[in-house]
């Protein structure tokens, strides 16, 4: 699904026109965003939760050269799906 698809459907099932559901969509992503880059979780009850995994700086090797490198310490976010998302999937 595209965020296009998804802006039509959020639009159809709210009764709203297309540029308020963007507007929707794009205010959701951005609180989302700027949530987890100030190390918060965002929970959506049934949906799941977005957090925030600190991972470790390590040492790795180019699969190319087999030369070592040192990877730095990162930020990523991580998704932990609900009940009721992992029930619709199944």
């Amino acid at each position: 699904m595209t965020k296009e698809e998804l802006v039509a459907i959020i639009a159809r099932d709210a009764d709203v026109p297309k540029a308020t559901a963007e507007k929707a969509l794009k205010a959701l992503v951005s609180g989302i965003s700027d949530s987890l880059s100030r190390g918060d979780s965002v929970t959506l009850v049934g949906f799941g939760t977005f957090t925030v995994a600190n991972r470790a700086a390590r040492r790795a090797r180019n699969p190319r050269t087999g030369e070592e490198i040192q990877v730095p310490a990162t930020r990523s976010p991580k998704f932990k799906p609900g009940k009721a998302l992992k029930d619709a999937v199944r």
